[in-house]
């Protein structure tokens, strides 16, 4: 079993570091480039940085802020919020962005998963899905719909034929969000993670509902998940990064030290 992945999220809004739980009650938590090189020193395999408004607000990722924190940490980092197309995965890559994170606009044009991965290497592009749950309770399975701009709008497209349509087109990742479990720190959704996991070959990053250190365990001893990305925790201080990997090989799991 290759290393499990434990990544740091910084969601910046207005060059801030945010959290929120199911993606509202929004607080500030920090400056990113501190946080980003904290979680470095704590030994995170990599780092995600997302401006989780710019989509909804119309602008572009906040290059410079993205410059500041790749010259100061060096694992690799994914850079979303705002990509529209080509030209911002390839000014986020100059800014020294290691992948680049797609939300809204490749739900919108799935030609962009594509067209990035073709220029680019499937390696550089992450799909984001945002997905939550409907139905499921009368018996049959749940079915998870993904959801764009920062949540607030429901696509109506099933999550898990999407994550698989995305491995299609080029996606080399995917980067797997609850809407229902973020920030709410109760654990990982096991069974949504499992399905998509189930429906891809490609590396599956976990997200949303990180809480207890045995969160971590459970999700990968029980899902096909890679990674495990995680906000809350890691910003208010209850557990290092490097808790969560000691907590992984107790269980058996390998982690890089």
């Amino acid at each position: 079993m290759l290393a499990k992945r434990i990544v740091p999220c910084l969601d910046v809004r207005d060059g801030k570091v945010v959290k929120g739980i199911n993606f509202i009650d929004i607080k500030e938590v920090g400056d990113p480039v501190e946080c980003a090189m904290e979680y470095d020193r704590q030994g995170a395999d990599e780092i995600v940085f997302l401006d989780i408004t710019a989509t909804h607000e119309g602008r572009g990722t906040m290059a410079e802020v993205v410059r500041r924190t790749a010259r100061n940490v060096f694992v690799p980092l994914t850079v979303g919020g705002g990509i529209r197309g080509v030209d911002d995965f390839r000014a986020l890559l100059r800014a020294g962005a290691d992948k680049i994170s797609v939300n809204s606009a490749a739900l919108r044009e799935p030609g962009l998963i594509s067209e990035a991965a073709a220029v680019f290497g499937s390696q550089c592009v992450v799909v984001a899905i945002d997905a939550k749950r409907r139905g499921g309770d009368g018996g049959g399975p749940p079915r998870y719909s993904a959801f764009v701009r920062g949540g607030r709008e429901d696509t109506g497209v099933d999550a898990v034929e999407w994550a698989a349509e995305a491995e299609r087109r080029g996606a080399g990742e995917i980067l797997l969000t609850s809407m229902d479990t973020d920030g709410t720190k109760e654990g990982f959704d096991l069974a949504m993670l499992d399905a998509v996991c189930a429906a891809v070959n490609i590396p599956v990053i976990a997200s949303g509902g990180g809480g207890s250190l045995r969160s971590f365990s459970e999700l990968f001893l029980n899902t096909g998940a890679d990674a495990a990305l995680a906000a809350s925790i890691f910003h208010y201080g209850e557990f290092s990064v490097g808790d969560v990997k000691q907590e992984l090989i107790r269980a058996g799991i390998p982690a890089r030290m």
